[in-house]
């Protein structure tokens, strides 16, 4: 810990989650280094991080690299690369991870804490990600709506003295510190659920759709599409024994695009971008753990196809 009361923090995987993040911590103060790809890193080299926020616009002095390497010396990690990146990215990290440093997936998608675990043994910790924020050019972040996290450990997790939830609220108080509001779930699982609900409520949609938020949710027939969308991770949910938070997860879920109005979905982003999306992670996991269960899912199904076939062209 530096005395200024901070660990050092890396942010591997530096797009727009991981530069919200890393740059509301850096902006406080914290030693944050940001590992990302080369072009953003040489404009954050010679430039600082350009933040355009909702209450601040700034130049954010922070440390950049296109090196994994440069996680070396971190006593905290967020974990920010792209869900269908994670095996390859945990292996990358784990010969050069402090062995005390604590890891913290900040990704779409449910079951990415396994996938590291199972690639590398690192044990990371769960975070839910409530944000809308995009890159915009070389070294520039626009936040748009929320910035929250919700942190935890999983189910099955033993722990007998209690140092893994010391830890998360300790995590939790340095994101608030950074102005950066967070809390510590005893079902991260269900939250992580409900997150991955939503995402796969919009993000297909105002990918297809070309639309923000709220005009996914204000059109009757994206809104009907929607709800079927809904109902049937509902019924995955329910068949692989996960405890949803909401009764009515319907309404929460429509709700989001009033905190988010002028968001538009990653898989959205990505596809502009002429990148590969976390669809799979996404609805098409909803539609693959479905199979398993015996839950039928095809409004699922015919996103993740379409979405799929958009991939195929960029």
């Amino acid at each position: 810990m530096q005395e200024s009361g901070w660990p050092r923090i890396a942010v591997l995987g530096a797009g727009a989650v991981g530069c919200y993040f890393g740059g509301m911590l850096a902006r406080a103060g914290a030693p944050v280094t940001l590992i990302g790809r080369p072009a953003h890193v040489g404009a954050i080299t010679r430039h600082g991080l350009f933040f355009d926020g909702l209450q601040f616009q700034e130049q954010i002095p922070v440390s950049a690299s296109s090196q994994v390497s440069a996680v070396r010396d971190a006593e905290m990690v967020l974990f920010c690369v792209k869900s269908q990146d994670t095996e390859q990215a945990a292996k990358s990290l784990a010969p050069h991870l402090t062995p005390s440093a604590s890891v913290i997936s900040l990704q779409n998608g449910v079951d990415n804490v396994e996938r590291i675990r199972s690639a590398t043994k690192i044990d990371a910790f769960a975070a839910v990600v409530y944000v809308a924020a995009a890159m915009t050019s070389r070294g520039r972040v626009k936040h748009s709506g929320r910035g929250d996290l919700i942190l935890g450990d999983l189910p099955g997790r033993v722990e007998e003295d209690g140092g893994r939830q010391r830890q998360l609220q300790s995590i939790a108080a340095l994101f608030e510190r950074a102005g950066v509001p967070c809390r510590v779930s005893d079902n991260v699982e269900g939250e992580l659920w409900t997150k991955m609900i939503i995402n796969c409520a919009y993000n297909a949609i105002s990918a297809l759709g070309r639309a923000q938020y709220y005009r996914v949710t204000s059109n009757p027939w994206t809104r009907a599409v929607m709800i079927k969308v809904i109902e049937e991770a509902v019924a995955v949910a329910g068949a692989a024994g996960v405890h949803l938070l909401d009764a009515n997860t319907v309404e929460t879920v429509l709700r989001i695009s009033e905190s988010m109005t002028n968001a538009t979905s990653s898989t959205a982003q990505d596809l502009a971008r002429g990148k590969r999306t976390e669809i799979d992670s996404l609805n098409g996991y909803l539609v693959r753990r479905g199979a398993e269960l015996g839950v039928a899912t095809p409004v699922n199904q015919t996103l993740h196809a379409l979405v799929k076939l958009l991939e195929e062209s960029v």
